[in-house]
């Protein structure tokens, strides 16, 4: 496994995790990260982006100001930081990652991690 995303559960509406995205196999500080979720039937959408350096980083719309992407070069480490979660965050969560001073395509990224579940009750 290349990439691995982890830090999922199930949370009541309202709540926050935090998700971590590392890597055992290469550094990260050289790769755009990406954060993608796809929820059952739906398709894999992209949810927050980070330049290699931390300097840009992006959100879908549904998750501004909720939802928070930052990273640590040092513990090659990327989180998503998620706040007052709504039952329509629920989904797999994914990180993947792409080579370069580029930014985050849901079909261009160059690897992908396994994912883990989030759950947000009513």
């Amino acid at each position: 496994v290349q990439l691995q995303a982890s830090g999922g559960g199930l949370v009541q509406a309202g709540g926050s995790l935090r998700l971590s995205c590392a890597s055992s196999e290469f550094t990260l500080k050289y790769y755009v990260i990406g954060w993608f979720r796809q929820a059952p039937g739906k398709e894999r959408e992209g949810v927050s982006c980070i330049s290699s350096t931390g300097e840009h980083t992006g959100y879908t719309d549904s998750v501004k100001g909720r939802f928070t992407i930052s990273r640590d070069n040092a513990k090659n480490t990327v989180y998503l930081q998620m706040d007052s979660l709504k039952p329509e965050d629920t989904a797999v969560y994914y990180c993947a990652a792409k080579y370069g001073n580029t930014w985050c395509v849901t079909n261009g990224m160059d690897y992908w991690g396994k994912g883990t579940q989030v759950t947000v009750s009513s």
